[in-house]
């Protein structure tokens, strides 16, 4: 179904999947996948959705992030929103030299905090065509207006400098990503659902996956918020959106007023279960979502 792949991005080699159409007598489209906060791509649901799009007749490359899972990348475990964010753009300029790959019709998908990263690269990548945000992480804060492009032009410089490990950051310690006991043990998500999801699908055989995280936190600009990338969109975007999102960050009246500001063709779908129901498989909320993306990604591709 997949044959692994790898890719350098800033000075680390990411590993993935590259899942190719038994019929090879043209190019597919593709699907550029990446997992959200912390999670891999063996066994955490991403990889359902993987087969889903394979099904449906595209190509997908589903990755680990720096420093997770199979790819390389020191410190392990530790996140930064710019280098993951890089990570696509450099996917992309692997994924078109494949030879069984249509590169003008290059799709990004990104769940949660790799929903937000996706949402940044399809605002500064002229090769992206298609944009899928899953249960965006947008934050709980309103963009404020960005009248000269002054912040968005920060962002794009940002992502696109081939010195993001060099720029100004702060690094924090370790802690669990999730844990029972709030008091005890303080975690970096605190909402019951993520501990029962991220303990049943992380804890599962082969994964990967480790219950610790650090943050690298580059400097930004105090005013800058992703949804002033939004007029800068190259392409059409689905969202796909948990009604009444329960986890900080994921805040729906923020999506809502993302969803406003942007310019190109554009969708959302609102479905039930919270932050994670769409992440259980199988189930009647991951046939919703999975059929709605393939219904977006036919719409532009097929």
């Amino acid at each position: 179904m997949f044959r692994n792949i790898e890719f350098k991005s800033q000075g680390a080699i990411l590993r993935g999947r590259l899942y190719l159409l038994e019929n090879k007598s043209k190019k597919s489209p593709v699907v550029i996948m990446a997992h959200g906060f912390t999670t891999t791509i063996n066994g955490m649901t991403a990889d359902k959705y993987a087969e889903r799009f394979r099904e449906e007749g595209f190509a997908v490359i589903l990755y680990d992030h720096r420093n997770f899972g199979i790819s390389d990348g020191e410190p392990r475990q530790e996140i930064n929103f710019w280098i993951q964010s890089r990570g696509y753009i450099d996917c992309i300029d692997f994924v078109t030299t494949q030879p069984e790959i249509d590169t003008s019709k290059v799709a990004v998908w990104g769940a949660s905090l790799s929903a937000r990263e996706a949402f940044l690269v399809g605002s500064v990548d002229e090769r992206v065509k298609a944009i899928i945000n899953q249960i965006p992480a947008y934050g709980d804060d309103f963009p404020t207006e960005d009248k000269d492009s002054k912040l968005y032009s920060f962002a794009k410089e940002t992502v696109l400098t081939d010195k993001i490990l060099d720029l100004p950051h702060t690094i924090t310690r370790q802690m669990p990503i999730v844990s029972s006991d709030q008091i005890g043990t303080p975690s970096a998500l605190s909402e019951i659902t993520a501990y029962r999801w991220f303990i049943e699908y992380g804890g599962r055989y082969g994964t990967n996956w480790k219950n610790i995280v650090s943050f690298s936190n580059t400097e930004i600009p105090s005013k800058f918020h992703i949804g002033q990338c939004s007029e800068h969109l190259k392409a059409p975007i689905l969202m796909v959106v948990a009604n009444n999102d329960e986890m900080e960050g994921s805040s729906n009246e923020v999506t809502n007023r993302i969803f406003k500001m942007i310019k190109k063709p554009k969708e959302l779908i609102e479905v039930d279960g919270g932050h994670f129901g769409l992440l259980h498989y199988p189930s009647s909320i991951f046939d919703k979502s999975s059929q709605v993306q393939v219904d977006f990604l036919n719409k532009y591709f097929k």
